[in-house]
């Protein structure tokens, strides 16, 4: 009897061990895929959008100006009463994908969901674990969206997704290493990159949604701002790309505008890894290389700091350069790697919408502090000190100095931009 009640309790005691590695091991597994949903909200810039400064994160309330009116991001919290707690992982991807909320109405395409559509099985399970159990749930709901008719008609977008959107899964670029398949995973789904940077139609769709076309990342407008486009950047070497993504800056450029946002908070947490691949798949879409070397390095742009070095003969513009621009970007107008962008063959310079520009010189900008560059790098906004016809006059030399050949800017452009920002 003694020893059957010694081998009873041998028996329990291993089971109540394997029980308990058996329960450790599900926490770990557990964990292992919250901490992959995190790191996939960051690769699809949930944050940015879906908190503002004011509000916990993920809780919606980021005003999106739109063509339609302003749209209000969505608190995507696990709260059951003002955000996503009560959906189901079948509602949750149908939201993801579809942009159908629980209900069943539609969601405006500020969220990108013609992207997401692209999402894996396996990536929306793990988003919907992170938001379910690793995002802290707040009560607090957004502002609602309340746009004018028709627009408040949310039916209608069934009638847009249905011209404009496709349900069909990731399919990986032909021929390509598995480096470049993962970066058009990243860049055309998660990343959503063609929403700011491909050419938008009258319906304000999309005209490509990958890189077989060529309108695809061929560049955009983004309130205000004109979008470069992406395709190949034959200017940029693969570590500028990355370090870009991940810094903010690079040898030849700084962040401005949303691209800030996007990578303050998101491409600044990818892995090596993933930045690479994305940089890959960018190079292979191939680029414009004559005009990657029409405003490349030239004599003009000798010319230029020679001219401006003198100091003689000066228009209102170049003079305007020298006294406030020419400390930090230099009478060569090639700016300090990593400090100061340069202007010569920058392509917020020589865009064909000057707005970008503007905004700049007016506003000013400021990178965002990120873990491989933690420093912030401001420069200041002359909106108090330039006048319109002052603005104008420097950004029509700086789009037409060095090598850059852009157009002149008129004080009524700069008026406008001004008017916009005041409004903000």
């Amino acid at each position: 009897m003694k020893l059957f009640k010694t081998l009873t309790a041998a028996i329990m005691t291993v089971a109540a061990g394997l029980s308990v590695s058996a329960a450790h091991a599900q926490d770990q597994q557990q964990d292992a895929l919250i901490h992959q949903g995190e790191y996939l909200a960051r690769a699809g810039d949930c944050m940015a959008c879906h908190s503002v400064a004011s509000r916990k994160p993920y809780a919606g309330g980021l005003a999106i100006e739109s063509g339609l009116g302003t749209i209000y991001s969505t608190n995507i919290t696990p709260s059951k009463t003002a955000g996503i707690g009560n959906y189901t992982e079948a509602q949750f991807a149908n939201a993801l994908r579809k942009g159908v909320r629980a209900d069943g109405t539609n969601l405006y395409p500020a969220m990108p969901y013609p992207s997401y559509a692209k999402l894996t099985d396996a990536d929306v399970h793990a988003l919907y674990v992170y938001f379910m159990q690793g995002v802290a749930p707040n009560d607090d709901p957004a502002p609602a969206t309340k746009l004018s008719f028709p627009f408040n008609q949310r039916w209608g977008m069934a009638l847009w997704n249905w011209a404009f959107t496709s349900d069909k899964p990731f399919v990986a670029p032909a021929n390509a290493n598995a480096e470049v398949q993962r970066g058009a995973y990243l860049v055309e789904g998660l990343g959503h990159c063609g929403s700011c940077h491909t050419p938008r139609g009258v319906a304000m769709n999309e005209k490509a949604f990958d890189g077989s076309d060529a309108l695809y990342l061929s560049g955009g407008n983004l309130n205000g701002w004109s979008v470069p486009p992406l395709r190949g950047i034959a200017k940029w070497s693969r570590a500028d790309i990355v370090d870009y993504l991940a810094m903010g800056r690079n040898s030849k450029a700084s962040v401005a505008g949303e691209m800030t946002s996007v990578v303050y908070n998101s491409t600044s947490h990818l892995n090596d890894a993933d930045l690479n691949a994305i940089a890959a798949y960018l190079q292979s879409l191939g680029g414009d290389a004559a005009a990657a070397s029409a405003t490349g390095a030239s004599s003009a742009s000798g010319d230029t700091a020679a001219h401006l070095t003198a100091a003689k003969n000066l228009t209102l513009g170049e003079r305007l350069y020298l006294d406030n621009c020419s400390a930090c970007h230099f009478v060569h107008g090639g700016g300090a790697p990593r400090v100061f962008p340069r202007l010569d063959g920058a392509s917020v310079v020589n865009a064909s919408n000057p707005d970008a520009l503007l905004h700049v010189i007016l506003a000013g900008a400021k990178t965002p502090s990120t873990a491989k560059a933690p420093s912030v790098l401001p420069m200041p906004g002359f909106a108090a000190r330039l006048n319109d016809d002052e603005v104008a006059a420097l950004a029509t030399f700086v789009r037409s100095g060095w090598s850059n050949r852009a157009g002149a800017v008129e004080a009524g452009d700069v008026r406008k931009v001004r008017a916009t920002l005041a409004a903000k």
